[in-house]
């Protein structure tokens, strides 16, 4: 019985030690995106797109997403930001290959945006408003919104004869993990 007691204390131990706990946890896959209207939840997906979440992490580390436009926001559609010049044009520098899957674009999905250059993704993302099937298998699908949808959905929408170009566009406050 002492033997048992003994070795139950032990694997209790190496439990114990070998589990992170939230704090220790490095490999966190929620990001934060404050809004004017609150705070919404994201969800990353690296057995999707691993090197998309990875980046995507650097950049929120290091405060990129702070105060950048929805620069282009078309109802019924998405909302697209991540450009450091508020324009469509700009991202961080550095394109990350495509890790296309066959997860689709639904209502909440959060996936990369980019140029006619399949790998030309940067730090430009959007998140669609409705299903949007169209899209599966062209874009990097690295997110999904698990809480505040309602929150993006009130940001402001552009015209869409200007192909969803907003004026006075409504910004990221910032984007943390915790």
């Amino acid at each position: 019985m002492k033997k048992l007691k003994k070795l139950f204390a032990g694997l209790f131990a190496f439990i114990s030690f070998t589990t992170p706990t939230k704090a220790q946890n490095t490999d966190n896959n929620i990001v934060y995106m404050e809004l004017k209207d609150g705070i919404v939840e994201i969800e990353l997906l690296p057995e999707i797109a691993p090197n998309h979440v990875k980046r995507i992490k650097e950049l929120v580390s290091q405060k990129f997403y702070d105060g950048l436009k929805f620069h282009r926001v078309i109802e019924g559609f998405m909302a697209q930001t991540g450009d450091p010049l508020g324009n469509g044009t700009g991202g961080s520098g550095q394109n990350i290959k495509a890790e296309f899957s066959n997860t689709p674009h639904k209502r909440g999905t959060v996936s990369m945006a980019r140029a006619q250059n399949p790998n030309s993704a940067d730090s430009q993302f959007f998140i669609c408003f409705e299903d949007s099937n169209f899209l599966d298998g062209q874009y990097t699908v690295f997110g999904r919104v698990i809480k505040g949808m309602e929150l993006v959905d009130n940001i402001k929408k552009g015209a869409s004869y200007r192909n969803g170009e907003v004026d006075n566009p409504d910004i990221i406050v910032k984007m943390y993990q915790k």
